[in-house]
């Protein structure tokens, strides 16, 4: 006899909820000033370097910097988001409260000097780690601290690109590929509580979230979303590459300095000024959603015809994998944007199809391919440009997700159902 409905297990799931939402208080309001602070900073300082080029020739030596401050201070917190995922599996030595703000001023010296980073890398981790702490606080047993880490994760990418219900399936999705299990799937809704929440504390501070468009608009066409498939292909070819560059070099460089592990950033650094004088520009240093220049090669100029070269995606990511792999810090997942939309842009070119609509699946596209998270970035899409193209979405995302293989750029994330296995 099913008995779900029984008076003591229907008060068991609402307390559940209830007790999670509680929790979510903290979570959201911590996790959601943290980085609207990160958020206001980043502008700052992005604006600083702009205003002051010079700031490029310094980024060797702040390399060294970031690689003091963690090599003195940071212990743990050096496996950013793969210590949060490895906790969520097998919890350990916890996560360190000392990761929020390592990461918060390191992510903010990269980008002030010229690096080319992102930014969810940062937010996920200050909110895992502000998580964590408040778990301590409460003094949540192992099962629970499971689901505030999750929460912190979804609230640090729900703030991050103000997109709280992908924030919650990511959270998610992102611990293994193929994940099915309904442990898991408890932690859906006070993920969502938690994403919501930090998301609305962060818009209260005043951060504000880069809006993009998608003006195409037409009846599902077979011819459309036959281009939709063969570019989510070549989408999740391009995440596999850079998941691959990225830590094929991290372990290059790794044997290479050994012995000199501070020679690593600083020399990264110097590739990356290299880069510079050999593409011409510095549109692919820093963030990469706006150029200095309003006519630049950036994220938003992507989904305009003639908006940017055909190999920009390719300059993004060698400038991305340099700066990232040999020591510098940040999120790989703004750069993944802007690579999947200047690549859907360059699809676009050569296919006649449309600019906005192929520059926008690239967007979220390439993200699923190296996070394997196609769920979602499906729901990205909708939440940052509608629901009317949600087909066109959901089929680039599952066809990169199948063409990225089974590496991504999160080492610690586990394979519960290979890709094309067997589903058991």
């Amino acid at each position: 006899m099913n008995n779900s409905n029984a008076p003591i297990n229907v008060f068991r799931s609402r307390f559940y909820f209830v007790y999670f939402a509680l929790i979510a208080l903290p979570v959201s309001l911590f996790t959601g000033s943290a980085v609207a602070l990160f958020l206001i900073s980043l502008d700052v300082v992005t604006e600083t370097r702009w205003e002051n080029p010079w700031l490029l020739y310094l980024l060797p030596l702040s390399g060294i910097g970031i690689w003091w401050l963690y090599h003195r201070f940071g212990k743990n917190s050096a496996k950013g988001n793969n210590l949060i995922i490895d906790e969520i599996h097998e919890p350990g030595g916890g996560v360190p409260l000392r990761m929020t703000p390592l990461v918060l001023l390191t992510t903010l010296v990269t980008h002030l000097f010229g690096g080319s980073a992102g930014r969810e890398g940062t937010a996920v981790q200050m909110g895992g780690s502000l998580a964590a702490r408040i778990g301590r606080w409460m003094k949540l047993d192992e099962a629970d601290t499971r689901v505030i880490l999750m929460m912190g994760i979804a609230g640090g990418f729900g703030a991050v690109f103000g997109t709280p219900i992908a924030g919650a399936v990511f959270a998610l999705e992102v611990l293994a590929i193929g994940n099915n299990k309904l442990r898991d799937f408890k932690a859906l809704i006070p993920c969502l509580i938690a994403a919501y929440g930090s998301d609305q504390v962060c818009r209260l501070w005043g951060a504000t979230h880069t809006h993009y468009a998608i003006h195409f608009s037409d009846a599902l066409n077979g011819w459309w979303l036959g281009i939709t498939i063969v570019a989510g292909a070549a989408f999740g070819f391009a995440g596999r590459l850079f998941s691959w560059a990225m830590h094929g070099l991290k372990d290059f460089s790794g044997k290479i300095f050994v012995k000199t592990p501070w020679l690593t950033p600083f020399v990264g650094g110097c590739i990356v000024i290299a880069l510079v004088f050999i593409a011409g520009t510095e549109d692919y240093i820093g963030l990469g959603v706006n150029a200095q220049d309003p006519a630049g090669i950036s994220i938003v100029n992507a989904f305009k015809e003639g908006g940017v070269d055909p190999f920009s995606w390719l300059w993004k990511l060698v400038f991305t994998v340099v700066t990232l792999g040999m020591g510098f810090k940040g999120g790989e997942v703004t750069p993944l944007f802007f690579i999947g939309a200047t690549l859907g842009n360059t699809v676009a070119l050569y296919t006649g199809a449309p600019v906005d609509l192929l520059a926008g699946l690239g967007f979220i596209a390439v993200f699923a391919g190296a996070t394997n998270t196609p769920i979602a970035c499906t729901l990205m899409g909708v939440e940052l440009f509608g629901a009317g193209n949600v087909v066109y979405f959901g089929a680039a995302c599952l066809m990169a997700y199948f063409c990225s293989g089974h590496a991504g750029i999160y080492s610690s994330q586990r394979i519960h159902h290979p890709k094309f296995g067997r589903w058991k």
